[in-house]
C-alpha cells in the first residue's frame, strides 16, 4: 500500500519529533503492509517549512530506515494549505507535489465548511497543469458536505479520507456512508508521530471498505491502483461516480 498523506518528516511541521520518531512511524507502516509514504508536511503560513530542503529531508530520512532494516521508504509531497497557493510558484509547487512528479498536490480545505473558496483553488491549480487531492474530509462534515465533494469531483478533485475515521465509533457511520456514495477514493494516515496519536496504519480502514456494499468491489483500487498512479504522476479516473445525498 501507499500512504500519501503522512507528516513523517522530523522537526519541519507539527509531525515526527525527531528522526527516531519517523523511524518507529515507518516501522508501524511497514507492519501494516505499506511499502511507500509520501511526506506531506504543513505547507501554509503558521509553518516555516522550505520546499529547496525537501528532497535532502526525505534522503535523510530514507537513509536512517536503511540502516534501522526498515522496508518502507518515503517520497516528498507537502500539504497544500487552499490560502497559500497564490504566493507558490511553479517550482515550489512541483517540490510538493506528490511523488514530485509535478502533477497532483495534496489541498488541505481551510477550516470550517467547504466553500466556494475550495473550488476556486482547485481550478487554480487546474489552471496551472496540477490535478487536487482533497484532504480529510471527515474535518468537514456539514449537512451539504456530500453535495460539495461531488461537485469538486466533477471537477476533477479526488477525496483523500484519514483511515482511522472509518473505524473510529463517533465518526465510522458518517465516514462510510460518504464512501458509499462514491465520495472517498484513497484513504491514508494522516499519522504526525509514533509516539502518540494516529499510527501510521491504513489497512482497518481498508477493511472496513470491503463490507460497503457499494464500493466493496473497488476497494482494490482505492488501496492499491489509484494510489499508484497519483505518485507516478498520471490522471486517475474514478471507477465509480459521485451519488450526493
Amino acid at each position: 500500500m501507499i500512504d500519501l498523506h503522512c507528516h513523517i518528516l522530523p522537526g519541519i511541521d507539527d509531525g515526527a519529533v525527531d528522526l527516531a520518531d519517523s523511524v518507529g512511524m515507518a516501522r508501524q507502516a511497514a507492519a501494516d503492509g505499506i511499502e511507500l509514504i509520501c511526506a506531506t508536511p504543513h505547507i501554509r503560513h503558521d509553518h516555516d517549512v522550505r520546499t529547496a530542503e525537501l528532497e535532502w529531508r526525505v534522503e535523510e530520512v530514507n537513509a536512517a530506515l536503511g540502516r534501522a532494516g526498515i522496508a518502507a521508504r518515503v517520497t516528498t509531497g507537502g500539504e497544500v494549505a487552499e490560502t497559500i497557493l497564490e504566493h507558490l510558484d511553479e517550482d515550489e509547487l512541483g517540490a510538493v507535489s506528490l511523488g514530485g512528479t509535478g502533477r497532483w498536490i495534496l489541498l488541505e480545505p481551510a477550516p470550517g465548511p467547504l466553500s466556494d473558496s475550495l473550488a476556486a483553488a482547485v481550478e487554480h491549480l487546474r489552471k496551472r497543469g496540477f490535478r487536487s487531492l482533497l484532504a480529510h474530509p471527515e474535518r468537514h462534515l456539514t449537512a451539504d458536505v456530500d453535495r460539495r465533494l461531488a461537485a469538486l469531483i466533477d471537477r476533477g478533485a479526488l477525496v483523500q479520507a484519514t483511515a482511522a475515521y472509518l473505524t473510529a465509533a463517533d465518526t465510522a457511520a458518517t465516514m462510510l456512508e460518504l464512501a458509499g456514495r462514491g465520495l472517498i477514493h484513497v484513504l491514508s494516515s494522516d499519522s504526525h508521530s509514533a509516539r502518540h496519536g494516529r499510527p501510521l496504519r491504513i489497512s482497518e480502514g481498508i477493511a472496513a471498505l470491503r463490507e460497503v456494499e457499494a464500493v466493496a468491489a473497488y476497494v482494490e483500487w482505492i488501496a492499491q491502483t489509484a494510489p499508484a498512479a497519483i505518485v507516478r504522476g498520471l490522471d486517475v479516473d474514478p471507477p465509480f461516480a459521485p451519488r450526493p445525498g
